[in-house]
């Protein structure tokens, strides 16, 4: 597989681009995560010319439109950041598979950017960053994170599971889309489909099965729009149990009596929130190794990023 690129504000590499000469350097992204992509960093700011250091930059509602300005009102740089956004996506979104964005920035926050009214007598907190904004219109299935939210285990892993799999559909369509692999791709990600979104798998599954060669092209659009929007929030451990005991029927006539027990108290200990994910799919991973299921071995659900990033230990 090809290296996955991710997009990154340029500050969370640990570059000194922010406003006070300074960074905000992510544990994770660069010391973790970062073994196993590659980061292209963009800094909006300082690409649409704006200095280092430099004024303070917010968001201020003005009527129905949105400027990012100094505090005094001068400068708004919006439409700079937003057509900044617009030449990043044309020229490198087709080589991301995801993105993390810099949290309440005017320019690269994804979510609850703080927005001044014209005064400065109030403010909410339901802005998008302008430049993110741009970003995430161009593309709405890339998976997008902020540096932030990473630190949530659940977010953290979820982020990180899109980011392969929307590589791994990223490299298929570059290979050339058939009908055979795109329903290969499909089978190998049953499980991992199912254990967010039972309703979409089913879906999808149809949708697969109902394809002509001729419909091939918005069939695959459908279903990777479909696909990337069921995996867009982290798995509840209602799903993952009910994935969990699906797989388990593999082994129905291939464990013994004391085999099946413990791995139905795994799940039964998963469930009730005893142990994190991986006890039980350490468990199916390795009855699935112990038998040869050739089936069970290729589903993406079993390792859908490197075990290295020990992501499931906390969920």
């Amino acid at each position: 597989m090809s290296v996955i690129k991710i997009g990154i504000s340029a500050c969370l590499t640990g570059q000194k681009v922010r406003f006070d000469s300074q960074h905000k350097r992510s544990d994770f992204c660069m010391n973790e995560l970062g073994q196993h992509v590659e980061y292209v960093p963009f800094c909006p700011e300082v690409a649409i010319g704006m200095s280092i250091p430099r004024p303070v930059i917010r968001q201020v509602q003005v009527g129905e439109t949105i400027k990012v300005c100094h505090v005094d009102g001068s400068n708004d740089v919006a439409s700079k950041l937003y057509d900044y956004g617009q030449t990043v996506a044309a020229n490198h979104l087709d080589d991301l598979s995801g993105y993390v964005f810099c949290a309440k920035s005017p320019s690269c926050g994804m979510e609850r950017v703080k927005v001044y009214n014209e005064t400065a007598t109030w403010a909410t907190y339901d802005g998008v960053g302008v430049f993110a904004k741009s970003i995430m219109d161009s593309d709405p299935l890339l998976p997008c994170e902020e540096n932030g939210r990473l630190n949530d285990a659940h977010l953290r892993e979820n982020f990180v599971m899109r980011v392969f799999v929307y590589h791994a559909w990223k490299t298929l369509v570059k290979e050339g889309l058939t009908l055979h692999n795109v329903t290969t791709f499909h089978a190998k990600h049953k499980y991992l489909l199912m254990s967010h979104k039972y309703q979409a798998y089913k879906e999808l599954g149809r949708l697969l099965g109902d394809c002509s060669k001729e419909a091939l092209e918005s069939v695959s659009k459908e279903y990777i729009a479909g696909l990337m929007n069921a995996l867009a929030k982290p798995a509840t451990r209602k799903a993952q149990t009910n994935t969990l005991m699906h797989l388990q029927g593999y082994f129905k006539k291939l464990l013994s009596k004391l085999e099946k027990q413990e791995l139905c108290e795994a799940i039964e200990q998963y469930r009730i929130g005893n142990v994190p994910l991986y006890v039980p799919l350490t468990l199916l991973s390795h009855h699935t190794r112990i038998h040869d299921l050739e089936y069970l071995k290729d589903q993406v659900y079993f390792s859908p990023y490197p075990n290295e990033l020990k992501l499931r230990f906390g969920i």
